[in-house]
């Protein structure tokens, strides 16, 4: 096993990922990303988000897709994980396991105050993996969202006060 960046190569299989996630999630009308939007988002000269791979001698097994935030009590970045996914197919080994490790590294390397994600409440067996790695659930905050029309309204409603 071997845990890399993703590279342009990668696409294709980064895509078919993102879908199967979708599947998975049981949302796969909303997995839309092209290939296009790969390429501007990660293999740009200063991308602000980032995918890792698990590569099993060529094979991508799953993906991370990760990106900075930032904690203002801190004072530091963290690493917020957007996506995790192994393939049915190659669960129960360490994969995922190893990607947190190493996501955790590179928040350890390079100074960074917190690891973070969202998962689904439904997703128990999720659920439990994390906390046995010695995750904590957030459960004091909830999470909002604004997109589709609701953020179009909203924007326009700054824009329209300016």
């Amino acid at each position: 096993m071997n845990i890399r960046p993703a590279t342009i190569e990668d696409t294709e299989e980064i895509l078919a990922l993102i879908y199967e996630l979708a599947l998975y999630e049981k949302a796969p009308e909303e997995a839309k990303a092209t290939r296009d939007q790969i390429h501007e988002s990660f293999f740009t000269k200063d991308p602000k988000v980032f995918c890792d791979v698990v590569d099993i001698d060529g094979a991508i097994a799953g993906c991370a897709i990760w990106f900075l935030n930032y904690s203002t009590w801190q004072g530091k970045h963290g690493i917020y994980l957007e996506d995790l996914f192994i393939r049915p197919q190659f669960r129960g080994r360490g994969y995922g396991k190893a990607m947190l490790q190493h996501l955790a590294a590179i928040c350890e390397k390079r100074g960074y105050g917190r690891f973070q994600w969202w998962v689904l409440d439904w997703n128990e067996p999720s659920i439990e993996f994390y906390k046995s790695l010695g995750a904590n659930a957030m459960d004091e905050w909830t999470v909002y969202r604004v997109s589709g029309q609701a953020l179009t309204d909203l924007g326009r409603a700054t824009s329209e006060s300016d």
